[in-house]
C-alpha cells in the first residue's frame, strides 16, 4: 500500500485517476507521468489476470504511484493477495446489497475489525521487516479503502445503508444510464435525479462521492455534485484514441 493515499480521500482530498486495463507496466508509468493521483487496475473489464494485475500493483508501490484495484465481485483470498502486492483499496461494482459492503470491509481489515488472514511474507509487510504487531497497527491505523459502485437505478438496500459501509461512492455512470435505458445520455432528467440522489446519500453518511467520466463535461458534472474521486477515461480508451488520431492525420491529403 502507498502510505497516506487512503487518508488524503478518506478526508475529502480532489484526487483524479483512470483505469489501467493493459499489462504493460509502463501504463503505470506514464499514469504517473501525467500527473495522475492513482490508477485503478482494471479486474473487471479488462483482460488482466492476477500475476499481470500484481505486477501492476507492486509496480505503482515501487514508483509511487497509488493504486485502487477494481473487482467484480468479494473474493476474501483474490483480495487478501490483491491488498498485499500493495493496493491501497479495493473497488467492488455492481453494489447492490449492504450484506456485500458488509463482506469486503471483513475482507480488507484484519482482526478484530475483520476477517483477513494475516501473514508478513508479503509485500505490504515489507517481509516482516518492522514485526507483527507494527504492522497490525500499520494496517489498523490506515486500512485500505473500501470503494463501492452505484450504477444501477434501484438497489436491493437503501443507499443510505450502502454508503454507511463504504469509503467512497461510486457513480458508475456508464452502467447507470444503460440501466435507465439511456444509454450514455448522462445529461437526461432521469440520469441526473439518480446521480443526485446517489450524491445525496454518500453526503448523509459523511461518506466521500466518487465517478467515472469520460470527458471534462462528465468530470465538472459530477464536481457539481461534489465528488471528490474521480476516474476519467483508461490507458485503453486513451491508446485507441490517439492510435486513431495517428491514422487520420496519416490520412490526411498534402
Amino acid at each position: 500500500m502507498t502510505s497516506g493515499f487512503p487518508a488524503r480521500v478518506r478526508g475529502g482530498e480532489r484526487v483524479v485517476g483512470t483505469f489501467v486495463k493493459l499489462s504493460g507496466l509502463e501504463a503505470i508509468d506514464l499514469v504517473a507521468a501525467a500527473g495522475f493521483d492513482f490508477a485503478v487496475v482494471d479486474l473487471e473489464h479488462s483482460q488482466l489476470g492476477f500475476s499481470q494485475a500484481s505486477a501492476l500493483l507492486r509496480h505503482g508501490a515501487a514508483i509511487g504511484l497509488p493504486t485502487v484495484v477494481r473487482i467484480p465481485d468479494v473474493d476474501p483470498a483474490l483480495v487478501n493477495r490483491l491488498l498485499e502486492a500493495g493496493a491501497s483499496g479495493v473497488q467492488l461494482s455492481s453494489l447492490r446489497r449492504r450484506a456485500s459492503v458488509a463482506e469486503l470491509r471483513a475482507a480488507t481489515c484484519h482482526p478484530p475489525a475483520g476477517t483477513r488472514s494475516v501473514s508478513l511474507a508479503q509485500p505490504a509487510a515489507r517481509y516482516g521487516a518492522g514485526g507483527l504487531v507494527a504492522y497490525l497497527a500499520g494496517e489498523e491505523a490506515e486500512p485500505p479503502l473500501v470503494i463501492g459502485q452505484i450504477e444501477t437505478a434501484t438497489t436491493d438496500d437503501t443507499l443510505g445503508e450502502l454508503a454507511a459501509g463504504l469509503d467512497v461512492v461510486f457513480l458508475g455512470t456508464t452502467d447507470l444510464s444503460v440501466d435507465l435505458g439511456l444509454p450514455g445520455e448522462l445529461s437526461a432528467a432521469p440520469v441526473r435525479a439518480r446521480m443526485e440522489e446517489v450524491a445525496a446519500a454518500a453526503s448523509a453518511e459523511g461518506v466521500r462521492l466518487g465517478g467515472f467520466a469520460g470527458d471534462a463535461a462528465g468530470v465538472a458534472a459530477l464536481r457539481r455534485l461534489g465528488a471528490s474521486y474521480l476516474l476519467v477515461g483508461s490507458d485503453l480508451a486513451a491508446l485507441s484514441s490517439g492510435i486513431s488520431s495517428l491514422a487520420a492525420a496519416a490520412a490526411t491529403e498534402p
